[in-house]
């Protein structure tokens, strides 16, 4: 994803990225619903930079579709819908169960990034992104939600 490579020398399957930037997308849709769901302050801090993480990561993924000539999704499909519903109906049980919703959300992402690191079509540029940015990002919410679950009574 490096802005000085030429994409026309290198080809990328623009379909995996659109669906890694589906679940960044899903992410930020549902972080925005648990957000409004919970009114811890400390809790929404964190919460808040994790959906901030994602939306990077949103930029991230839309450029490198741009970049070898597909066109970005703006929508995060039928996963942001039911991750938003799930994440709606945890609301009513309490906030420890958000936060298990949006720990299975992450781990979702984590398995999503690690299938687009086995796909051969995705270029290796791009894997590298994910290698040392996105995925390791994912996997720090997973142990940020953690340590806020740990902290629920």
């Amino acid at each position: 994803m490096n802005a000085t490579e030429n994409p026309a020398q290198r080809s990328c399957d623009t379909g995996a990225l659109n669906a890694l930037l589906r679940g960044e997308l899903s992410a930020v849709e549902t972080y925005d619903q648990a957000m409004r769901r919970l009114d811890d302050h400390t809790v929404l801090i964190d919460l808040r930079q994790i959906r901030e993480e994602h939306a990077a990561s949103v930029a991230v993924l839309r450029q490198a579709v741009v970049r070898f000539g597909g066109e970005p999704t703006e929508s995060s499909g039928p996963w942001g819908t039911f991750a938003s519903a799930v994440t709606g109906a945890a609301g009513v049980l309490g906030p420890a169960t958000v936060l298990s919703a949006l720990r299975q959300g992450e781990e979702h992402g984590i398995n999503s990034y690690e299938d687009a690191l086995t796909n051969p079509d995705v270029d290796h540029g791009c894997k590298d992104v994910i290698r040392a940015e996105l995925l390791p990002r994912v996997r720090q919410h997973v142990d940020e939600l953690n340590r806020l679950m740990g902290g629920m009574k």
